[in-house]
């Protein structure tokens, strides 16, 4: 029988039965196909390009460039980048195949609470609150680099400057505003505004290597393809070594599953949401690729930029392969627009995933955060939360860089545990019950099972490595805070179910009401 959802808000969803007597039943039985709140205005251009500049993947590599010189060097670089590129796409693929069947702004709490064979309830809710935390803590990146990279440019123009963190933190404030801003007032130029930010993310790239290859002296094959570096930071072990070191190469390409979250807005989403993730991945690892050989090829002085003044080797390594202060800046402002335009993504992203957790009663003063602005068509109150997460997080950065660095290392962690449980539970579903699973729009047919293994393989091992500390001896200042962190949020989580969420948390299936009520 058809019928309204009713939301908390007031609105109303409407509701049309599922076909029964199918072998997707055991999922369709808890599906409803709604009528969204938010109109559907992203196509499926608009939505690729969303994907590929939401990762930012060349941008984002040359910012975290630091950890692979630190922890292995160019072979790190390298060869881990590729690793990356691989193990995120068998990812993207995996993910792909769920967003199909049910794209969904709550994306893996949706798949987990569908997908558990028991306490599925429980499962939904610490993996929103997971997810949630995740997707909050990792805003802060594009701003911090981008704000960091400023004062660095600053103190390659005026090598008297000296770097003040509370000066980065305000810097980072200026620089989340205007997405934060847009993201309100402008919502339906983020269509428009993607595809301008596709255009410079491609564009920027080849102009980038151009000038670095015309301009710099050249590095032998034998360094960037051979050239492992241990010792520097305490760490012996080559494997945990090279594991470490690959953080800056496993953040560019975090956040693969950040256009499902946009589902609810994206016209045909079961079709376009799952290409975009993976041409999204594809795209960005090799653009990633092409920037990090082309950076390790032109590099000068190994320990110059390690030991840069502005705190980010890539400024050095510019400076060097130029030779010129105003070229450098020119080349940095190229990879620091477009990631600088991600935020509008990402702000975006991140305000869905809060907003539906809040819809399904995840959050405390769900109702509050569940209201979708009649005016805006946008949820602005959760969009104040992920803002008010920004802010706040950005704090950390004047007490200790290395406490926030901690936090960058959290969200691309949290991600990845996110991940990880539906891709687990994917797989015990086929070994247990295959035909329960529908078959979407989007699949890898007999490669499927093959596929989410090796998903499941290079999650575990980007998860085990991720929380380990840069460097040895360990103490307070270069202690990796993502692990306790993320330990901390969990258990918060757990204390939640037990407090609150086991008395308000259903799961994401929302009820549907007969017309006469």
């Amino acid at each position: 029988m058809e019928g309204d959802i009713e939301l908390k808000n007031g609105s109303a969803l409407r509701v049309e039965p599922l076909a029964t007597g199918s072998a997707n039943d055991a999922y369709g039985s808890v599906t409803l196909r709604q009528k969204n709140q938010l109109d559907r205005y992203i196509n499926f251009f608009s939505s690729v390009a969303f994907s590929t500049c939401l990762l930012a993947s060349w941008e984002g590599a040359g910012g975290s460039l630091l950890s692979g010189l630190f922890n292995g060097g160019p072979a790190v670089i390298v060869y881990g980048i590729i690793l990356s590129t691989i193990g995120n796409l068998t990812i993207a693929c995996s993910l792909a195949e769920l967003a199909s069947i049910h794209p969904t702004a709550g994306a893996q709490y949706h798949w987990t609470y569908f997908l558990a064979p028991r306490g599925k309830r429980f499962l939904s809710f610490f993996q929103g609150w997971v997810t949630v935390f995740a997707w909050a803590a990792g805003s802060c990146v594009a701003p911090f680099f981008v704000g960091n990279q400023i004062q660095g440019l600053v103190v390659l123009a005026h090598p008297e400057y000296e770097l003040v963190r509370w000066r980065g933190t305000l810097l980072m404030w200026l620089i989340a505003l205007v997405p934060l801003t847009m993201n309100v007032f402008a919502r339906r130029l983020l269509g428009s505004i993607e595809i301008v930010a596709g255009i410079m993310h491609v564009v920027f790239l080849p102009v980038t290597i151009a000038v670095l290859v015309t301009l710099a002296p050249r590095n032998p094959d034998e360094f960037v393809w051979n050239t492992f570096v241990s010792g520097l930071s305490g760490w012996t072990d080559p494997g945990v070594v090279f594991s470490i070191g690959l953080l800056g190469v496993l953040t560019p390409l975090g956040g693969i599953d950040g256009v499902i979250h946009m589902a609810e807005e994206v016209k045909n989403a079961k079709v376009v949401i799952p290409r975009s993730m993976i041409w999204g991945t594809l795209i960005n690892g090799v653009f990633a690729f092409c920037y990090l050989i082309t950076i390790l090829y032109c590099m000068g002085d190994y320990t110059e930029a390690l030991t840069t003044p502005t705190g980010f080797p890539i400024i050095q390594i510019a400076y060097q392969a130029t030779g010129s202060k105003t070229v450098t800046f020119v080349l940095m402002a190229l990879g620091m627009m477009p990631g600088w335009i991600a935020l509008f993504n990402s702000y975006a992203s991140v305000t869905r995933l809060t907003w539906a957790f809040a819809r399904d009663n995840g959050l405390p003063f769900s109702d509050f955060f569940a209201v979708v602005d009649p005016t805006y068509k946008i949820p602005i109150r959760a969009l104040c939360l992920v803002a008010s997460c920004l802010f706040g997080l950005s704090f950390i950065q004047i007490g200790s860089t290395a406490a926030f660095n901690a936090i960058l290392s959290l969200g691309t962690l949290g991600l990845y545990i996110s991940y990880l449980i539906p891709l687990v539970l994917l797989v015990y579903k086929r070994f247990t019950s295959p035909r329960d699973i529908p078959q979407g729009s989007f699949t890898m047919g007999k490669f499927g099972l093959a596929v989410n293994l090796v998903a499941i393989l290079f999650t575990s091992y980007f998860v085990v490595f991720l929380p380990f500390p840069p460097s040895l001896p360990v103490t307070a200042e270069n202690m990796n805070y993502a692990g306790p962190v993320l330990g901390f949020v969990m258990l918060f989580a757990c204390v939640d179910w037990v407090v609150r969420g086991r008395h308000k948390w259903q799961g994401p299936a929302l009820r549907a009401y007969g017309r006469e009520d």
